[in-house]
């Protein structure tokens, strides 16, 4: 028998179900199952620092080594033409600098994470945020290898004589820096895989603002010569990465903290995560299209 006309009407329109691959539940599926995969990108982080300094005697201390060098280098130069002790500027430098290694891979490396996993995406079943966990990995492991360079420090210029309870600050700065970290390539991996433009852009403009942020100079110093330049001394507090760099330098060096700092960065995060979970829901399933 036909189906009667009521019937047929309601089953031409009935409406097709509609894939769930752009939602918000999928793109926080693909973080827990990301994470979820703690093994694999743990290894692939591990083996990928293995492979760089493959036939190496001392291995990533290379890393250390050539912080180690450059922050020596500034510090020496600049603490000359600034005026500053060198036992003051030296530790500012120096920390400074492993912290901005940080934030910069996580821009630069973060825009390319996907680009050069391309094989990985396309052949391996995984979520997408393994490569950024990896990438994350990757650059924390490098980050404690520098901190030998501040563990010398300390002892040398007298560092732990400043230090205190609230020095303790520093660990969940640092967890904060990494939660951007995880945003920040999730977003810009994601575009820069569609316009391949963006990464030599980024490359640009994160060296402009390594000049811009407080690494090689001091606020401080500025604002002391008054007038104007202590005017332009505060277009610093502009810059976002003054403030992730000043919630971590501040307690490792047992300088005073300002809670500005933290409810700026505090702030960024949660907008970045907004951003990225967009991302992750609009873009996710197009990423090994576009790698």
């Amino acid at each position: 028998m036909s189906a009667s006309a009521p019937e047929s009407e309601a089953l031409a329109t009935e409406v097709p179900p509609v894939s769930d691959s752009q939602t918000l539940r999928r793109a926080f599926k693909d973080l827990r199952d990301g994470f979820a995969q703690r093994e694999l990108w743990l290894s692939l982080g591990w083996q990928d620092i293995k492979q760089r300094y493959r036939r190496s005697v001392i291995g990533p201390f290379w890393i250390t080594i050539a912080t180690g060098v450059q922050a020596t280098a500034i510090g020496i130069l600049y603490a000359a033409l600034l005026d500053i002790p060198l036992d003051q500027f030296l530790p500012y430098v120096t920390v400074g600098l492993i912290v901005w290694n940080l934030i910069n891979a996580s821009i630069i490396e973060g825009s390319e994470v996907f680009i050069s996993n391309e094989g990985l995406i396309k052949q391996l079943p995984s979520a997408l945020s393994v490569h950024i966990y990896r990438l994350v990995w990757r650059q924390l492991l490098f980050f404690a290898h520098n901190l030998v360079i501040y563990v010398i420090m300390v002892v040398a210029f007298g560092v732990w004589r400043d230090l205190s309870w609230a020095s303790l600050a520093a660990i969940p700065a640092v967890a904060l820096l990494v939660l951007n970290a995880v945003w920040v390539s999730i977003v810009f991996g994601i575009f820069a895989t569609r316009y391949r433009d963006i990464a030599p852009i980024l490359s640009s403009m994160t060296l402009l603002l390594f000049v811009l942020t407080p690494i090689m100079w001091t606020t401080q110093s500025l604002v002391a010569q008054g007038g104007a330049v202590a005017d332009r001394a505060r277009i610093a507090e502009l810059n976002p990465l003054y403030h992730y760099l000043e919630i971590v330098r501040a307690p490792m060096i047992g300088q005073p903290q300002q809670l500005y700092h933290w409810y700026i960065v505090l702030g960024i995060t949660v907008v970045g995560w907004a951003l990225a979970l967009v991302a992750l829901r609009k873009y996710r399933a197009r990423v090994p299209y576009w790698v």
